[in-house]
């Protein structure tokens, strides 16, 4: 008379299985993360730049001055202290009264 034991778990090979998948899984999405933090710091810089831009067009209009600076956008409540920082942060800089980015 044989007596079996049901044993539970897993084997070696199905833990190291799991693991090979997880790990393509990981070479799979890592690379794709990095290249979507890229893609969406691109089209922020260029939605920051389009805001500049546009305010100081609407300045441009309502004022009639033709030397825009970033002061002058604050003061006149065309751009906050935040915005005015995160467009100097990413080398968004007035000439000419166009928003141009320095590279």
């Amino acid at each position: 008379m044989k007596i079996c034991k049901k044993r539970s778990g897993f084997t070696l090979i199905e833990m190291t299985i799991v693991l090979f998948i997880i790990s393509l899984l990981i070479l799979i999405i890592v690379p794709n993360l990095n290249g979507q933090r890229k893609k969406a710091e691109s089209v922020h810089n260029n939605a920051m730049i389009s805001l500049v831009q546009s305010q100081i067009d609407a300045y441009l209009i309502d004022k009639g001055d033709s030397n825009v600076t970033y002061q002058s956008l604050k003061e006149n409540d065309y751009l906050n202290s935040s915005q005015i920082s995160r467009a100097e942060k990413q080398g968004i800089n007035i000439d000419n009264n166009k928003a141009i980015k320095k590279e």
